[in-house]
């Protein structure tokens, strides 16, 4: 009786390394699908990237919807920025405030917070949060009309829904984000130093002439333009999301966190890169 479940347990054996064989193949065939896939949709946002550039230069132009995109990216954003730049603003001012009194460098604080929030925190908060908002209203915007068949429709009335949908909006991005930046910084200041003063007397005046002292536009004006590219980022994923989206409301709903998750991640990577530039460039 022992001799039929020791070859049983032989041919269990003997069909280990298929199955191993199998798994890694799996595996090998699972991992080049996902490389094909990556720069699959690279390659197809570089050609749409492609058509929305040759759209937009391309008359006739689209005044009237590109000063509406601009309302609805920029005006609608700015209570948002505002209560975000606000918020770092203050936070920035009690951790510099600890930190400086703790190693006797209290005269520093007005450079410190302005420098913190021009050059570090203002544009990147900026991109987060108008990528939140914009970045969302755009993909699921566009997405129900492409699952709709509308975009279809405006391309059938002899309309370029490249140069009517997506151009109007990369555009205005690329306009708004810095606008916006500097509301934010300027939120950010403000609340900063009413929080310090709140603890200690310290004019205006003098938090100004001390924060912004020595400093020049080669410090200020590159972080806040840098934001141009964030928006063109934020536009771009957005609407590509949205133009090639399917699945009816699954779809719509995809395309909307897709936009936001890929817009946020690609916009942190960006910043790396350029704050490696302005630091090369602009020394």
């Amino acid at each position: 009786m022992s001799e039929p479940a020791s070859s049983g347990l032989a041919l269990d054996h003997s069909r280990a390394p298929d199955d191993r064989s199998n798994f890694a193949v799996g595996m090998a065939n699972s991992s080049t699908r996902a490389i094909s896939d990556f720069f699959e949709w690279f390659g197809n946002l570089g050609i749409f990237f492609w058509q929305v550039c040759r759209a937009a230069v391309t008359p006739p132009y689209e005044w009237r919807e590109l000063i509406r995109q601009l309302d609805e990216i920029g005006s609608k954003s700015l209570p948002l920025v505002a209560l975000a730049g606000s918020a770092i603003g203050v936070v920035i001012s009690l951790e510099a405030r600890y930190s400086l009194t703790r190693f006797g460098a209290k005269s520093l604080f007005p450079a410190t917070l302005v420098y913190s929030v021009i050059q570090v925190m203002g544009p990147i908060i900026t991109g987060l949060v108008v990528s939140g908002r914009v970045g969302a209203g755009i993909g699921a915007e566009l997405a129900s009309m492409k699952v709709s068949e509308q975009i279809d429709a405006i391309e059938a009335s002899a309309v370029n829904p490249y140069r009517l949908l997506a151009a109007t909006r990369i555009v205005a991005c690329i306009l708004m984000l810095p606008l916006l930046t500097i509301a934010a910084d300027a939120c950010g200041l403000l609340t900063g130093w009413f929080a310090q003063a709140m603890v200690e007397p310290l004019s205006f005046h003098q938090f100004i002439e001390s924060g912004f002292k020595g400093a020049t536009f080669n410090a200020f004006l590159p972080p806040t333009f840098k934001t141009a590219v964030y928006g063109l980022i934020i536009g771009l994923i957005a609407c590509f999301q949205g133009m090639n989206t399917r699945g009816g409301a699954e779809g719509v709903g995809k395309a909307a966190t897709n936009s936001v998750v890929l817009g946020s991640l690609f916009l942190i990577l960006a910043d790396v890169v350029l704050v490696k530039f302005i630091l090369v460039v602009f020394p």
